[in-house]
């Protein structure tokens, strides 16, 4: 994309209303536009990274065996008054009556409809284990929506839901969910630690949360710091294979980490003073076993080996797409901008021309432009007119991990620039080596 050509909206400004670091960012890198409290338009650079998240998303459901689907916003409420949970979810939930004075709800989530959805469809035991998922925008009417997309009303989530014939089976789809989250994280450059947590209004007993450290963060968690040193990495697992989703539950839940919902001090106590942590994390998902809550109440059965009809076990597994992208902020910025991980960055690199006009270096900015976009990559190229100080701020604003820089004095040595956005540094090569290096950098994100 040329810079001249793009629709990119920065500010120089902070906006008095962005209280923590990505609000700010997103305000001023023209990622985001407020358009009523907690409710925002996705600029186009915004957006860009939204669907970058939202695309590893799906892979990672896809590759543990999940399969999408797409339910409406808008639900009936006699589903919730079904499940009992339509009175009891409280002012959050944004109520509606239409035309026809038919109670209707904005949906916070979607436990009732994928539960109609599965009895109205599946009959017998042989179609199970079923795991349906979807991506789609939430509402839950907060009463002080703060921090941007943070703790916005209006927000864009993955949830899914797990539908088997035992317990045992269920536990398994929740251990299925885990790893492919640990996975998804770390895809995006993210450490997200899972957490004992609570339960809220979906119910049931088993759940965790996964929590990204951050100062900003809206809950104190307690941990040991050994936990911070598990990483996933690029280990292969078979989803099918309960042994091995068991064990990297075990690997990565042993260690003390708890919400301060369910936090124990006595059992924090125990672990070797110099590990105990107490911080702030953001929540950017949760997993959930609870059983037969909903099948029960909304006669979800299958017809079992036995040839009688039993409830369905279930759980639902939440990621906070929109989330997602204030998380990685907050994670991962200096006083200068954002800094993107390369698995999520609205483009792999900037093409930065000191002298546009300049016919030898305007020729050699469009030989990169050209074959890094052959290469399958996504340059963002500032052909304006710009001062070479404002083309550097916006850069290290919008954070784009990699930036080559263009210039007559190093086109007169047969060299161009290539920086780091994370360390700072730069190394000047020719622009075949650059772009061979850029290419080489990408290559264990691309497909």
């Amino acid at each position: 994309m040329r810079l001249s050509r793009y629709f990119l909206p920065v500010l120089k400004e902070t906006p008095a209303e962005a209280q923590i670091v990505s609000h700010r960012y997103m305000l001023r890198a023209g990622m985001i536009k407020q358009q009523a409290a907690g409710i925002y338009s996705w600029l186009p650079l915004g957006f860009k990274v939204l669907r970058k998240i939202e695309n590893i998303v799906h892979e990672e459901q896809q590759r543990a065996g999940h399969i999408p689907l797409l339910m409406p916003t808008l639900q009936p409420a006699d589903l919730w008054r079904e499940s009992g949970r339509y009175d009891d979810y409280g002012e959050e939930m944004l109520r509606i009556r239409d035309r026809h004075d038919r109670d209707m709800l904005y949906g916070p989530t979607n436990e009732e409809m994928i539960t109609d959805i599965f009895r109205s469809h599946v009959s017998s035991y042989k179609d199970l284990p079923l795991t349906l998922y979807h991506i789609q925008w939430k509402f839950r009417d907060e009463i002080r929506p703060r921090f941007g997309v943070m703790r916005g009303r209006e927000f864009y989530m993955k949830d899914g839901y797990n539908f088997d014939l035992t317990k045992e089976d269920a536990l398994h789809a929740y251990n299925r969910h885990l790893v492919s989250y640990l996975r998804t994280y770390e895809r995006m450059g993210l450490q997200a630690i899972p957490m004992r947590a609570d339960s809220g209004p979906i119910g049931g007993d088993d759940t965790h949360e996964f929590l990204v450290l951050a100062e900003t963060g809206e809950s104190e968690v307690f941990y040991d710091s050994a936990v911070t040193d598990l990483t996933f990495g690029d280990r292969e697992i078979d989803y099918d294979s309960v042994e091995q989703c068991q064990g990297v539950l075990e690997e990565f839940t042993s260690k003390y980490a708890r919400t301060d919902e369910t936090h124990d001090e006595a059992l924090f106590n125990q672990i070797p003073e110099e590990r105990r942590r107490v911080a702030r994390g953001i929540e950017v998902g949760q997993i959930f076993y609870f059983g037969t809550k909903y099948s029960e109440a909304m006669g979800a059965e299958v017809q079992g080996p036995d040839g009688k009809k039993v409830p369905v076990h279930m759980g639902s597994h939440g990621i906070g797409v929109s989330r997602l992208l204030g998380a990685i902020i907050e994670a991962s910025h200096d006083d200068k901008g954002i800094i993107w991980p390369e698995g999520v960055t609205p483009f792999h690199v900037g093409i930065v021309n000191l002298r546009q006009g300049d016919e030898a270096t305007d020729a050699a900015c469009e030989q990169l432009y050209k074959a890094l976009t052959a290469a399958g990559l996504e340059p963002l190229y500032d052909d304006t007119n710009e001062r070479a100080g404002g083309k550097f701020a916006t850069m290290d604003l919008i954070g784009l991990p990699w930036r080559i820089t263009v210039g007559p004095r190093g086109l007169k040595n047969g060299v161009v620039e290539l920086t780091s956005r994370r360390t700072g540094e730069s190394e000047e090569m020719s622009l075949e080596a650059a772009i061979a290096r850029v290419q080489e950098i990408y290559a264990p994100h691309m497909g």
